[in-house]
């Protein structure tokens, strides 16, 4: 199910004139948290004449980032587990 900010870009999309199709896709599909949603609706908001390149060119940067941002905190979870393993052994 997609979250509220999703189905505001959606919105938000469609008035700037992007095809249905492509506004469906974007926000239902892959910006489909409150997290991609959001910082997807800034820069369409801040820029100006987007072409389709250009909005597909920040979707894809925006899921790198929240790929980049879970594989830190997958790593800094195992090196809790590993410190603890140095800190009070195997048990």
């Amino acid at each position: 199910m997609a979250s509220d900010k999703s189905k505001d870009l959606y919105e938000v999309l469609l008035k700037k004139g992007f095809r249905e199709e492509l506004c469906r896709e974007i926000a239902f599909k892959y910006m489909n948290t409150d997290y991609t949603a959001t910082r997807m609706l800034g820069y369409v908001f801040r820029a100006s004449d987007i072409r389709d390149e250009q909005l597909i060119d920040e979707m894809l940067c925006i899921l790198e980032d929240r790929e980049r941002f879970r594989k830190k905190h997958e790593m800094e979870r195992a090196q809790r587990a590993i410190n603890r393993l140095y800190e009070d052994g195997v048990m």
